[in-house]
C-alpha cells in the first residue's frame, strides 16, 4: 500500500490503523499535517501547515520587552504538533552516540525531552535536515507566536484567563494534575491543532533576546555566543509567565530541567538554509 493511499485511509478510517502501522509509515492524522521518515529510519516529529498571514505582535499591558505591539506578516511554515519527546531525542542519541539527557526521574517516552541546551536543539533540527534533505530549525519568536496566538488576541489562545486545566503551569496557578512535566497532547489543541504551546517547557527558539522588538524577532541568530529567547513558559511558571507574548532569555550553552523545544520545517527546503 503506498504511504498517500495509507494517508488517505487513516483520515478516513483512522481508528481502524494499527499505531504501529502508522510509525511505520510516518503518516499524519491531520489534514494540515506532515510526518516524514528518516533516511535512517523512524519518522520526524510530526509538523502542522501554518497558514501565511499577519498578526499583532506583542502585548501593551506588559512587560517592556514585549514592546512595541506591532503587525508582523508571516510566511506560510511547519511547526512541531507537539513539543519533541525524549521517545524522538533519545533517538537521536543513539543514532549519533549522543550522552541522553536525564529526564530527573519523571519518565521519557511521550514526554517532552527535557534538560537540552539551544546547542542540542540546533544539532537535533540538524540531524532531522540531513535525514529528511529539508529544512528543519526551531521557530523564530515571531513563528513561535504566531503558533501560539493561533488567530488570537488575548492573553492565552483561549482566553484571558488562564482557567484551569487548559496547560500544565504551576498547579496552583492553572489548575493541573502534574507537578512536572506531562506528556504531550494532555491538554486541548489550540485553533492551529498544536499542542502544549502554553506551559510544559519553555520552548527554545532561533531568535535573539532584545530588550524591545527590533526586528530580531523575524530572524535567527548565529552560532555566536549571547542570549536567546524562550517562549510558553512551563510546568515551573506563574500563569503570568505563560502568556503568549511574554518572553525569556538565557544563554545558549545552559540547560534546566524545564527546558525543551519544537520544530519548525520550512517550505522550500534546504536551500533555504542560512
Amino acid at each position: 500500500m503506498s504511504r498517500r493511499l495509507l494517508k488517505i485511509l487513516v483520515l478516513l478510517f483512522g481508528h481502524g490503523l494499527s499505531s504501529e502501522s502508522l510509525a511505520e509509515t510516518c503518516v499524519s492524522t491531520e489534514a494540515r499535517g506532515l510526518h516524514e521518515a528518516l533516511g535512517g529510519g523512524g519518522c520526524a516529529p510530526e509538523v502542522i501547515l501554518i497558514p501565511a498571514g499577519s498578526f499583532q505582535m506583542g502585548a501593551n499591558n506588559a512587560y517592556d520587552d514585549e514592546k512595541p505591539v506591532h503587525k508582523v506578516n508571516m510566511e506560510a511554515f511547519y511547526i512541531g504538533r507537539y513539543e519533541v519527546t525524549f521517545e524522538e531525542y533519545d533517538y537521536f542519541c543513539e543514532q549519533t552516540q549522543r550522552e541522553k539527557p536525564s529526564d530527573n526521574g519523571w519518565g521519557r517516552g511521550k514526554r517532552p525531552v527535557i534538560n537540552v541546551s539551544w546547542h542540542d536543539a540546533v544539532a537535533y533540527n540538524k540531524w532531522l535536515s540531513a535525514q529528511t534533505k529539508q529544512e528543519y530549525r526551531l521557530p523564530t519568536e515571531a513563528e513561535w507566536e504566531y503558533s501560539a496566538r493561533a488567530g488570537s488576541n488575548s492573553r492565552y489562545s483561549w482566553g484571558e484567563s488562564i482557567g484551569s486545566n487548559k496547560a500544565n503551569c504551576l498547579n496552583n496557578a492553572s489548575g493541573d494534575k502534574y507537578e512536572h512535566t506531562a506528556p504531550v497532547g494532555s491538554f486541548p489543541a489550540n485553533a492551529f491543532g498544536l499542542h502544549e504551546m502554553t506551559g510544559n517547557v519553555e520552548e527554545w527558539t532561533c531568535s535573539k533576546k532584545t530588550d524591545t522588538y527590533t526586528g530580531s524577532e523575524t530572524q535567527c541568530t548565529g552560532n555566536a555566543l549571547g542570549t536567546v529567547v524562550l517562549r510558553g513558559g512551563s510546568w515551573n511558571s506563574t500563569a503570568d509567565y505563560c502568556r503568549v507574548s511574554n518572553r525569556m532569555r538565557n544563554l545558549k550553552g545552559n540547560w534546566v530541567n524545564h527546558f525543551g523545544f519544537r520544530v519548525v520545517r520550512t517550505l522550500t527546503g534546504l536551500h533555504s538554509a542560512k
